[in-house]
């Protein structure tokens, strides 16, 4: 396992980060004590979550993931041991059911929010707490441009300033330690980091945003970012919801994969992402990879990447992509990536 900077925390956090969205609907919680265990023992201390998980978001499930994390720390007395990420759920999207939809930035929504994480996951502090998704109107959750659309959507939104400061509030109640963005643009990332440095503020120290060989768009203008400002990024969807295993080329749906269950997933199912995937298989295995390998070895090699994040729905999963991290691709790999990439950029976005 390697171990990367957050920001200038100080800390250094493995390079995979466990996901755990399907916990309390793809996996039960004997599963998913399983994979935690699992985890641990890999050395993957970095856990990610949500008040919104498990995914797809339902009023029935809301909060079960967190609640089964929670549950795991209280059985193994393992709090300490962990360095655990979580987020406040955003207006509408997947939150339509939490705060009605209408969740604000703002000190009291944050608080309460704030509240049912840590209630859920037994704890009285979470390591970095992350804006979910942004409150403005903007391009996020597969959208490639700024359109006309949001641009016209002038509803009243949060000042940045005062998402700052109340988190700055939580930061000093110690109820969180660091604070993080998620699915956020160039714009939105640059504006906070300025105005954190204005005010004397904290700084955000993080991005989670989807990264993978189907969706470099993070490569644009967000990786300049995380140069210059030193804000790296927890790569989210690297696999692109099993697409870069390669279990579904051929048109083949297995059973109780994602994306055969739930209709809602479709952000990798276009003839463009297909052909993108296939070529990707074909170059893994003309260097005799598999199509994990090349996906994620392709992410860890990126140097504004802080961490991936990954998921899984059994333990084989979940050990093979761990395993996928001791690769280093060669040179002639990443000329082969390059060369499909620029027949077909960003089919995923």
């Amino acid at each position: 396992m390697q171990f990367r900077p957050l920001a200038n925390t100080g800390i250094l956090l493995p390079e995979i980060c466990l996901g755990t969205m399907t916990f309390g609907e793809q996996n039960t919680q004997a599963e998913a004590f399983q994979q935690l265990d699992y985890a641990l023992d890999r050395g993957l201390y970095f856990w990610d979550t949500a008040e919104m998980y498990p995914v797809p978001p339902k009023p029935e499930t809301q909060g079960s993931t967190e609640q089964i994390i929670g549950n795991w720390i209280q059985q193994n007395s393992g709090r300490d041991k962990l360095f655990i990420a979580s987020k406040i759920a955003g207006p509408s999207q997947g939150g339509r059911y939490i705060r009605n939809g209408e969740t604000r930035f703002n000190a009291s929504d944050i608080s309460s929010a704030l509240d049912g994480n840590l209630k859920r996951l037994q704890t009285d502090y979470i390591d970095l707490y992350q804006l979910h998704w942004p409150e403005r109107p903007t391009n996020f959750f597969g959208k490639l441009g700024y359109t006309n659309e949001e641009a016209e959507n002038t509803k009243e939104v949060t000042a940045l300033e005062e998402t700052l400061f109340a988190l700055q509030d939580e930061i000093k109640k110690g109820r969180i330690r660091y604070i993080g963005l998620s699915n956020e643009t160039p714009w939105g990332t640059m504006k906070f980091l300025h105005l954190a440095e204005k005010l004397g503020l904290e700084k955000f120290v993080s991005v989670q945003n989807p990264y993978s060989l189907l969706n470099r768009t993070y490569e644009i203008g967000m990786s300049e970012i995380a140069k210059y400002e030193g804000i790296g990024l927890l790569a989210y969807s690297p696999l692109a919801f099993g697409y870069l295993t390669g279990k579904f080329r051929n048109g083949a749906r297995p059973e109780n994969a994602r994306v055969t269950r739930f209709s809602r997933f479709s952000r990798y199912t276009n003839p463009e992402s297909e052909w993108a995937t296939e070529q990707y298989a074909q170059l893994a295995e003309q260097h005799g990879l598999t199509l994990t390998q090349l996906a994620l070895a392709f992410i860890k090699q990126q140097f504004f990447v802080s961490s991936t994040i990954i998921g899984a729905t059994n333990l084989g999963q979940l050990k093979e992509n761990i395993d996928a991290f001791d690769v280093n691709l060669s040179e002639d790999v990443l000329k082969g990536i390059e060369a499909i990439h620029k027949q077909q950029p960003n089919p995923a976005p």
